[in-house]
């Protein structure tokens, strides 16, 4: 199957990879004005140490994945925790630069590949379409987990349009993996960006709705704050069973 057969034809990879890029940027600023990564993150057992080598780790299975495919179901059989903590236990130093090559080679790998080249990724075969916005939905992520912990406010800005997008795209895997049945009916989805403006996806006139922030929605859809934990309004029982098991990842 191909990007898991998620319709990403609102995302391109023009627009999503400068965000990357920048959501890097900003999560580089704030660990690289806190000295002590061994400061523990909302993420059980993971310090802010554990949320970079974990970054740098997947920017190097994107880097396999695309320059040696046949090589990447070994990725498959890995421990993400393990992989974690043996990336966390490096010196600072060093593990800040693993993570800074790493990410600006991956991003010019996915930049670089034709957009109708597909490579391994995890139960599915991935454009570089899909990949770049799994790369920033992480990295918004977990940089989440970061800037909870360093108490520095993480700027909402426009990237969390692609984060939306990806969460609507992938609905289903939310009831998925919650062993729900896929609704049947629509379901209206408007969220409110940084800047004011409505985005919105489903048709209009649907009867069942989710409102509220994008922020609130992305920090929903990648499990960072529970549904009483935002402002989103869900309405329809679909809906709400949505939103109260939101994910974006396996």
């Amino acid at each position: 199957m191909l990007d898991y057969g998620l319709d990403l034809s609102e995302i391109t990879r023009e627009a999503a990879l400068p965000d990357l890029l920048a959501e890097g940027d900003d999560l580089d600023a704030a660990v690289s004005a806190e000295a002590d990564w061994s400061r523990p993150t909302p993420a059980e057992g993971w310090t802010i140490g554990h949320q970079i080598a974990h970054l740098a780790a997947a920017d190097a299975n994107v880097l396999l994945a695309i320059r040696t495919p046949e090589k990447f179901a070994a990725v498959l059989d890995e421990d993400p925790d393990a992989v974690a903590a043996e990336g966390a236990a490096r010196p600072r130093a060093e593990l800040l630069e693993r993570w800074r090559a790493g990410r600006a080679e991956a991003a010019a790998a996915l930049g670089e590949i034709p957009l109708d080249q597909a490579f391994p990724w995890y139960g599915s075969q991935s454009t570089a379409r899909l990949a770049v916005t799994l790369r920033l939905m992480e990295t918004w992520a977990h940089g989440q987990d970061v800037f909870d912990t360093v108490g520095v406010e993480h700027r909402p800005t426009d990237r969390l349009k692609h984060i939306a997008a990806l969460g609507v795209a992938g609905r289903g895997l939310s009831f998925y993996a919650a062993q729900l049945p896929l609704p049947t009916e629509p379901i209206r989805v408007e969220l409110t960006s940084p800047d004011g403006v409505v985005w919105g996806w489903g048709p209009d006139d649907a009867a069942q709705r989710i409102r509220g922030s994008a922020r609130d929605f992305c920090l929903r859809i990648t499990q960072r704050r529970t549904l009483d934990e935002t402002g989103l309004a869900a309405i329809g029982k679909d809906a709400k069973a949505w939103m109260e098991n939101a994910r974006v990842f396996l």
